[in-house]
C-alpha cells in the first residue's frame, strides 16, 4: 500500500517519439516528436485509463490498511510493512518494466494484459478472509496468516498496476505527445487521482456497515470484486481500442537498461531531466508530509468531524477544473512561468490550513492547497516528459518513480509524523494508538515545499546554459 498519486498519464494523437532521432543518452527530448490531433477515442482513453486506475490506487491508499485491521486485528507494524513492501514493490517494478517495454518495441500488450491482471488481483482481497479461514483453521493463526496474505497479495496487486500503469502507460504516453500539447493533458490527468478519491469515499458510503457498538466498517469483498472487475474491463478496452505506439527496441545488455536512469552519465547528458525530477522529488516530499493524515485531521471532532466529506469534495472539484483550465496555459507560458503560480497557491494554502480551524478556513485553505497541488504536478509532469529522450521513454520510469513516489513517501510522512507525534507514538504514513495528526505538519510541508524554488533557479540557470550553446 503505497500513496501512487503520480498522475503523468495522458493520450493524444498517434505519433510515436520512437521515430525521433538521436542516440541513448545524447539529451534528446521527447518533443521531436509531432503528434497528431486529439480524436475522440484518444479522449475516451485518457478518461478511462487515467479515473479507472487512479481509482484502484485510491483503493489501495485509502482502505487496504482499513481492511487488514478490520478484519485481521493488524497492528501498526504490519500496516507499515505494507506500505514500505509496496512502495519498493512499485519502484522495482517499474525499473524492469519499463526498460522490458522499450526492448519489446511495444506498450499496449503491457497495459492491456497487466490491466487485466490487475483487476484480477484486488478481486482476490475479497476472499482473504475465506483462504486464511479455511486453511488456518484456528481463530489466532487464521489472523495471523490473513495479514501474511495481505500484505503478500498487495505486493502483487502492486506488481500489476506499476507494470501496466506507472511503466507501460506512462512512457506510452510520453511517446505519443508533445510539448505542444500536455500541459492541456497533464491538467486533465493531474486532477484524476484527488477526483478518484472522491468517487472511493463516496461509493465507501453506500458500503459502510455500522456495528453494534457505534464503529464502521465496510463491506468490503463487494468493494473489492466492483473495482477490481472496472479495472479488468477496463484492460479489455485497452486491447480492443488502443494504437500502439512502436517504441524504438532497445538493444545491449538488458541490466545496463534497467539501471540506465542512474548513471551518472545518464545524468550528465540529461541534466535538465534531473534537474525537474529533483523539484519534482522536493514538491511530491512537501506533499507527503502531511496528506497521509489530511482525512484525518479532516475528521477530528474539532475540526471537520464527520461531515468532512461535504467539504473535502467540493473543494477536489473546484481545485480540479482550476487545474484543468490552467494547464492550458502551461502550452503558452513555459514551465518556469506557469509553475509558479501553483507552488505560491499550494504553500498558502498549508498556511491557513496551519493557523486557522474555522470550517470556512478550513475549505479555503483545501481548495488554495489543493489547486496548488494538482497545478504543480500538471506542470512538473509535463516538463519531465519534455526532456526525456525520445525513443528511450521506459528506461526512464524507474528513475521518475524513485524520484516521484518512493523517495517523498519515504521521508515526507515522516515528517509529519514526528512533527504531529504524541504519547511517543510515530507512524510510517499510517496513524497508531495515541496519535492525533497537528496542523503542524501543514507548516512542514509549506517550508519543504518553498525549496522547490531553489532547485527552480538551477533549472533556469541550466536553461540559459542549454540555450547559450544551441545559439
Amino acid at each position: 500500500m503505497t500513496a501512487k498519486i503520480d498522475p503523468m498519464q495522458d493520450i493524444t494523437g498517434s505519433a510515436s517519439a520512437g521515430s525521433a532521432s538521436g542516440e541513448l543518452g545524447t539529451g534528446v527530448s521527447a518533443t521531436t516528436n509531432s503528434p497528431s490531433p486529439l480524436t475522440k477515442k484518444s479522449w475516451l482513453l485518457i478518461i478511462l485509463l487515467s479515473f479507472v486506475g487512479q481509482v484502484a490506487w485510491a483503493l489501495e491508499n485509502n482502505f487496504f490498511n482499513l481492511f487488514i485491521q478490520d478484519v485481521f486485528n493488524a497492528s501498526l507494524a504490519d500496516v507499515a510493512l505494507m506500505v514500505s513492501a509496496s512502495a519498493l514493490t512499485a519502484t522495482a517494478t517499474t525499473l524492469l518494466a519499463g526498460a522490458w517495454s522499450d526492448r519489446v518495441g511495444k506498450r499496449k500488450i503491457f497495459i492491456g494484459i497487466g490491466t487485466i491482471l490487475w483487476g484480477a488481483s484486488i478481486i482476490i482481497f475479497a476472499y482473504l478472509q475465506t483462504i486464511s479461514t479455511t486453511l488456518a483453521g484456528v481463530t489466532a493463526a487464521a489472523m495471523a496468516f490473513g495479514i501474511t496474505l495481505t500484505i503478500v497479495f498487495d505486493c502483487v496487486m502492486t506488481f500489476f498496476g506499476s507494470l501496466a500503469n506507472d511503466s507501460a502507460f506512462n512512457a506510452w504516453v510520453t511517446d505519443i505527445t508533445s510539448d505542444k500539447n500536455r500541459g492541456k493533458v497533464e491538467g486533465v490527468n493531474s486532477a484524476m487521482p484527488l477526483l478518484a478519491m472522491l468517487a472511493v469515499f463516496g461509493g465507501a458510503m453506500f458500503l459502510m456497515i455500522v456495528r453494534p457498538d457505534g464503529t464502521v466498517t465496510y463491506d468490503y469483498p463487494l468493494f473489492f470484486i466492483i473495482i477490481g472487475s472496472a479495472v479488468i474491463v477496463l484492460g479489455i478496452v485497452v486491447l480492443l481500442l488502443m494504437k500502439d505506439s512502436s517504441p524504438n527496441r532497445e538493444e545491449g545488455s538488458y541490466l545496463a537498461s534497467v539501471f540506465y536512469g542512474f548513471r551518472p552519465s545518464s545524468i550528465t547528458a540529461n541534466k535538465m531531466l534531473y534537474l525537474v525530477l529533483l523539484a519534482y522529488l522536493v514538491f511530491a516530499t512537501a506533499l507527503q508530509v502531511f496528506m497521509p493524515y489530511y482525512v484525518l485531521y479532516l475528521r477530528l471532532p474539532y475540526i471537520l468531524g464527520e461531515n468532512y466529506v461535504f467539504v473535502m469534495a467540493p473543494g477536489i472539484v473546484i481545485a480540479a477544473i482550476f487545474t484543468i483550465f490552467y494547464a492550458r496555459t502551461l502550452d503558452r507560458k513555459g514551465f518556469s512561468r506557469a509553475v509558479i503560480l501553483p507552488l505560491l497557491l499550494f504553500i498558502t494554502g498549508c498556511l491557513v490550513l496551519t493557523f486557522m480551524q474555522d470550517a470556512i478556513f478550513v475549505f479555503v485553505g483545501s481548495v488554495l492547497m489543493l489547486s496548488g497541488y494538482l497545478g504543480a504536478v500538471a506542470c512538473l509532469g509535463a516538463e519531465i516528459r519534455n526532456n526525456t529522450p525520445g525513443g528511450y521513454v521506459g528506461l526512464f520510469q524507474g528513475i521518475r518513480i524513485f524520484s516521484v513516489v518512493l523517495i517523498p513517501m519515504l521521508i515526507g510522512p515522516w515528517i509529519g509524523a514526528t512533527l504531529s507525534a504524541s504519547s511517543g507514538v510515530v507512524g510510517l504514513g499510517v496513524v497508531g494508538d495515541g496519535f492525533t495528526p497537528s496542523s503542524i505538519i501543514f507548516l512542514g510541508g509549506a517550508v519543504v515545499a518553498l525549496l522547490t524554488f531553489g532547485v527552480l533557479v538551477l533549472i533556469r540557470k541550466q536553461r540559459l546554459i542549454r540555450d547559450s550553446k544551441n545559439n
